[in-house]
C-alpha cells in the first residue's frame, strides 16, 4: 500500500461512523452517494479537516429529508445548486445532486443541471485531484481521470481539456491559482496556456466570487506563487491590475529592483511577521495592505535632472487607488477602509528619522493608527527590504526604539484611548453652552492639546479652555 494510500485509509478510518452512516441511509432508500473532491484530496494528504462534501443521485428535496432525524442541523441555502447542508455532530456536511454547470458568454451565474452518474459528475470537477471520490457505503474508491498520480506529482490537471473545464466555469483559473498556494502544486503545461488564451473570459464573473477566491489566495500558506501565476497569465488584468503594474516601476532606494518584486517580498515578510498580531495569522487585512502599499507609484512616479526617481504621495495616492480597487471587488466597508488606512499610512515612520520624534508625533501616530496599530508595526517592518545589512539593521533598531516608546507612554497615558481632559458634558458646563458646533471645535482644541502635553489636570485643562474661549 502506498504512502497516499495509507493516509487515506487513516483517514477514512477516522470518519467512518459519518459516511457509513450517510451510506446507508442513502441507498435503503435506493440513491447512491459518494464523498467527493476537497476532503478525498485531504484525506490522501493527511490534512482532511471538519468540512465533508458528497455528492448524490437524490434531488435536493429527496437528501433534505433522508438527513432528517439524522442531523443535528439542516440548512438549504445551496437548494437553487442542488445543495443541502448539515451538521452532524463536529462535522459540516454539504449534500449535492450529481450535476454539470455551463456559463452563457454573456452570463455571471452558472445554469445547474442535473446529471444522472458519479462519473459524469467527476467529469466536470475542476481539476483530476479534486475528481476522486469514495463510493458508499462500501468505500470503493473512484479515480477515472487519474487524479492520484497527479497528486503524487503534485501537478494541477483538469479532468478534461482546460478549454472546456474554464469555459464552464471561469473562476476555475483563479483556483489553479490559489491551489498552487495552498497546495504548492504546480500548474500543467496544457492548463498555464489555457488560462493565458482565457483571461478575459474572468470577466463574466461575479465581483464577490473573483473576491473569495483571492482572499483564499492572499490567506493561503505560499501566497507568492498564485500571485505570479495570475500575473504570467492575464488573469490581474481582469482582477487586480495593480499588481502587474509595478513591473514597470523601479524602487526609488534600489533602482535594480522593480517595485513588483519588492511588494511580493514584502507580502512574504509580512506573513513572517504575523505572530505579532493579538490573533495570530493568516491575516488578509495585512496581507492585502502589504500587497497594495505602493501602488501609487506608477502614478506618481517622476524622474528627477539628476537621474533619481521620486515617488512623492504614492502612500495617499495608493490609498485612493487600493480604496477603489477593493470597493470593485465589494469588499466590507470596514476592510475597505482598514487596508486603505494602512496603505496611507505605511511611510509615516520614515519621518520618525534618527529617533527625533517629540511625545506628541509619537502620540500622533499612536492615534492615526488607532486599532490598527499591530499591523502598521507589522508593515512597516516587512517594507525593509534592503540589502545593505547595515542600513537594514539601523531601521530594525530605530523601529525598535519607537515601539519602545509608545510602550512606555502607553503604560503612563493610556494611548491607544486618547481623550481629551474635558468631555463634552463638562465643557458645556465650563464654557455656559449649549451643545453644537461649538462644543465639537473645543473638544478638538483640547484633543491636540493632550496629543501635544500629555495628560492636564482638570484645573489646567479648565483654564484652557477658558483661554481659547476668550480668544476666539
Amino acid at each position: 500500500m502506498s504512502e497516499v494510500q495509507a493516509r487515506a485509509v487513516s483517514e477514512l478510518l477516522r470518519i467512518a461512523p459519518v459516511i457509513d452512516e450517510l451510506g446507508e441511509r442513502f441507498v435503503a432508500a435506493g440513491e447512491q452517494i459518494a464523498l467527493v473532491g476537497g476532503p478525498v484530496r485531504d484525506a490522501m494528504l493527511g490534512r482532511l479537516q471538519n468540512d465533508l462534501d458528497f455528492t448524490t443521485s437524490a434531488r435536493p428535496e429527496v437528501t433534505e429529508r433522508l438527513l432528517k432525524g439524522w442531523a443535528d442541523a439542516i440548512w438549504d441555502i445551496g437548494r437553487d445548486f442542488g445543495t443541502i447542508g448539515c451538521r452532524r455532530g463536529d462535522w459540516q456536511i454539504e449534500i449535492t445532486t450529481y450535476r454539470s454547470e455551463t456559463y452563457d458568454p454573456a452570463s455571471r451565474k452558472p445554469d445547474v443541471s442535473y446529471g444522472d452518474s458519479l462519473a459524469g459528475d467527476l467529469g466536470r470537477r475542476d481539476f483530476t485531484v479534486n475528481a476522486m471520490a469514495v463510493a458508499l457505503p462500501g468505500r470503493e474508491f473512484e479515480d477515472p481521470y487519474g487524479g492520484i498520480v497527479d497528486l503524487a506529482h503534485q501537478v494541477l490537471r483538469t479532468p478534461g481539456r482546460p478549454e472546456d473545464s474554464f469555459s464552464d466555469d471561469p473562476l476555475r483559473m483563479m483556483r489553479a491559482a490559489r491551489f498552487a498556494s495552498q497546495l504548492g502544486f504546480t500548474v500543467a503545461p496544457e492548463v498555464k496556456q489555457a488560462m493565458t488564451e482565457m483571461a478575459d473570459r474572468i470577466t463574466i464573473i461575479s465581483a464577490e466570487r473573483v473576491r473569495d477566491e483571492l482572499v483564499k489566495l492572499v490567506c493561503s500558506p505560499r501566497p507568492r506563487a498564485g500571485l505570479l501565476l495570475l500575473v504570467e497569465t492575464g488573469l490581474a488584468e481582469h482582477v487586480l491590475p495593480e499588481l502587474p503594474a509595478l513591473a514597470l516601476e523601479r524602487d526609488e532606494h534600489h533602482r535594480h529592483k522593480d517595485v513588483y518584486e519588492h511588494t511580493l517580498t514584502v507580502l512574504e515578510q509580512s506573513i513572517d511577521l504575523e505572530d505579532r498580531l493579538p490573533e495570530g495569522g493568516p491575516d488578509f487585512v495585512s496581507r492585502f495592505a502589504a500587497l497594495m502599499h505602493d501602488v501609487g507609484k506608477p502614478r506618481t512616479r517622476k524622474f528627477q535632472g539628476d537621474g533619481t526617481v521620486t515617488f512623492h504621495h504614492h502612500d495617499v495616492v495608493g490609498a485612493k487607488i487600493t480604496r477603489k480597487r477593493m470597493q470593485a471587488l465589494k469588499f466590507s466597508n470596514d476592510e475597505t477602509a482598514d487596508v486603505s488606512t494602512l496603505v496611507e499610512l505605511h511611510l509615516r515612520f520614515h519621518g520618525y528619522g534618527d529617533g527625533q520624534w517629540t511625545d506628541s508625533a509619537v502620540r500622533r501616530y499612536v492615534r492615526d493608527a488607532g486599532p490598527l496599530l499591530s499591523r502598521l508595526h507589522i508593515l512597516t517592518r516587512a517594507d525593509c527590504t534592503t540589502r545593505n545589512q547595515r542600513k537594514a539593521d539601523r531601521l530594525r533598531r530605530t523601529y525598535d526604539e519607537l515601539e519602545e516608546r509608545i510602550a512606555r507612554l502607553s503604560e503612563q497615558e493610556e494611548l491607544a484611548s486618547i481623550r481629551p481632559d474635558l468631555d463634552g458634558n463638562q465643557i458645556m458646563e465650563i464654557l455656559g453652552i449649549p451643545a453644537g458646533r461649538e462644543v465639537g471645535e473645543a473638544y478638538k482644541h483640547l484633543l491636540e492639546l493632550r496629543l501635544d502635553n500629555g495628560p492636564m489636570s482638570y484645573e489646567d485643562a479648565k483654564t484652557a479652555l477658558l483661554e481659547w474661549s476668550a480668544a476666539r
